[in-house]
């Protein structure tokens, strides 16, 4: 095991490198390093909204700047990012997560143009609904209530056989869970924004808030 943190480049290069030297490859690569700050933009610290959005834009660039060369030299290989429902709407008092996986999306489906050339290298984007994690409590938080897992909440173990399928079977972008719940409310949020946005404050505070 490599033990390194995705804000450091030259640590996930190592990473990288070491994995191949003890293996002669990377099949696949899954990245779901991420942080979460709770607070009205205006009231957080800098420092934290910035570290949120550099572990997943830096880290995610770090990441895909290791592994894709060794792809492309392989002529296949499959990198996995875990953004998040957050990537495609945002919420009140989640700005700084929303921002960090709205980032974290552009790069993802950048990178995917960049690989066309590749046509056995793949980049896959998940977005999950709220999944039973620790990040909720571990998470900064300036709201004055505890942070939970917003309504209605999978467990892990309904990620990641979803995750697992894309190193056989890539596809460009997957939702977890498989169903309408995702699309229903990024439909919400593009189509019907002044209702989406009546809405989506108290519903947040009902659902994510104790």
């Amino acid at each position: 095991m490599v033990v390194a943190d995705v804000n450091d480049r030259e640590a996930v290069q190592g990473a990288i490198a070491a994995t191949v030297d003890g293996y002669g490859r990377v099949d696949a690569v899954i990245h779901t390093a991420t942080v979460m700050v709770y607070g009205r933009v205006e009231e957080l610290p800098a420092d934290l909204f910035t570290t949120a959005v550099d572990t997943a834009v830096h880290g995610t660039l770090h990441v895909a700047q290791a592994a894709l060369p060794v792809f492309r030299a392989q002529g296949r290989g499959t990198l996995v990012i875990v953004n998040s429902l957050l990537g495609s709407v945002t919420v009140p008092q989640m700005g700084a997560y929303a921002t960090a996986k709205w980032g974290q999306r552009a790069l993802a489906r950048t990178l995917q143009q960049e690989v066309r050339d590749q046509p056995h290298v793949h980049v896959c984007l998940v977005s999950p609904g709220s999944i039973n994690t620790p990040i909720y409590y571990q998470a900064a938080n300036y709201t004055g209530r505890e942070a939970r897992p917003p309504l209605p909440v999978l467990q892990p173990e309904r990620a990641a056989p979803v995750i697992a399928r894309l190193l056989n079977r890539p596809r460009r972008n997957v939702s977890v869970p498989i169903g309408p719940g995702n699309p229903l409310v990024i439909a919400g949020y593009r189509f019907l924004p002044a209702l989406y946005d009546l809405l989506v404050g108290p519903l947040f505070r009902l659902a994510a808030l104790t």
